[in-house]
């Protein structure tokens, strides 16, 4: 599948974030993972925060392998004492935290009349609670240390809804309201907030649960030549993107909405006709 041109993709890392601390959550695949990749690559210490010890070893190891430093912390997202617990044990490690990559996510399909109380927490505790948590603690932290950088990763659902998903969609839009909350309330302290909308990214999880709707790798690969971009997203085109946003370079932008989505949120408010 094409994705990031192959001289970037391996190109010599460097110190973009050289001396800084960063946790990323759900960093064990897709997007986390590779974001928590090219962190380590580039100077910053990384903490990997994920549910399964498994994948978040694994993620460790690659880091490792690339020449970074990295340890992992079971986190569940969408309990308050896992978050606050994963702070400390940044803060007991390194001392400090720079960067924050609010990536776990949940998004298990419902309709709005389909849609229990007890779901709706569910997703709002891991996709919502629990990046609101971890900005709670982390900002003082950030505002001591001169500043920081949190990028929360979004959805596209987020900014127009979807029938099949209400609750993650809210979720989302509400991940955003808090980026620019949190943008606003500290910009004068240093620390900045931006909100990363990746594209449609078909990952092992992702195919199951398109299987389950109906759609197999025939309607899968059709539907990729209907992408904006002619193509779905790979977890590189976000995780180029979190660097950035991550690093000093991008040090003017605050509450802002990035789209890496080849063009799919242009579609938005296209013509129709």
């Amino acid at each position: 599948m094409p994705g990031i041109p192959p001289d970037i993709a391996s190109r010599r890392r460097g110190d973009r974030v050289a001396g800084k601390v960063a946790i990323v959550t759900g960093a064990g695949a897709g997007i986390g993972r590779e974001a928590a990749r090219l962190l380590g690559k580039e100077g910053a210490r990384v903490v990997v925060a994920n549910r399964s010890p498994d994948a978040g070893n694994e993620t460790v190891r690659l880091i490792a392998s690339d020449g970074g430093e990295a340890v992992f912390v079971a986190t569940d997202v969408g309990r308050e004492e896992s978050c606050i617990a994963l702070v400390g044990e940044t803060v007991r490690r390194f001392g400090r935290v720079d960067i924050l990559v609010n990536n776990a996510a949940i998004y298990p399909r419902g309709t709005l009349v389909g849609t229990t109380i007890p779901f709706w927490r569910e997703i709002m505790a891991v996709n919502l609670e629990g990046p609101f948590v971890l900005c709670r603690e982390i900002v003082p932290l950030m505002v001591r240390h001169g500043g920081g950088s949190i990028v929360n990763v979004g959805s596209l659902n987020g900014l127009a809804g979807a029938a099949n998903l209400t609750a993650y969609s809210v979720s989302k839009g509400g991940l955003l309201t808090l980026t620019r909350n949190v943008a606003a309330a500290h910009t004068r302290d240093g620390v900045r907030a931006n909100y990363l909308v990746p594209g449609w990214n078909i990952t092992e999880t992702e195919k199951v649960v398109q299987a389950q709707e109906g759609h197999d790798a025939a309607w899968l690969a059709e539907n990729e030549r209907r992408q904006a971009g002619g193509r779905y997203s790979v977890p590189a085109d976000a995780a180029y993107a979190i660097l950035w946003l991550a690093s000093d370079e991008s040090i003017f932008v605050n509450g802002a909405i990035i789209n890496t989505d080849g063009g799919a949120a242009t579609l938005l408010s296209a013509p129709r006709g």
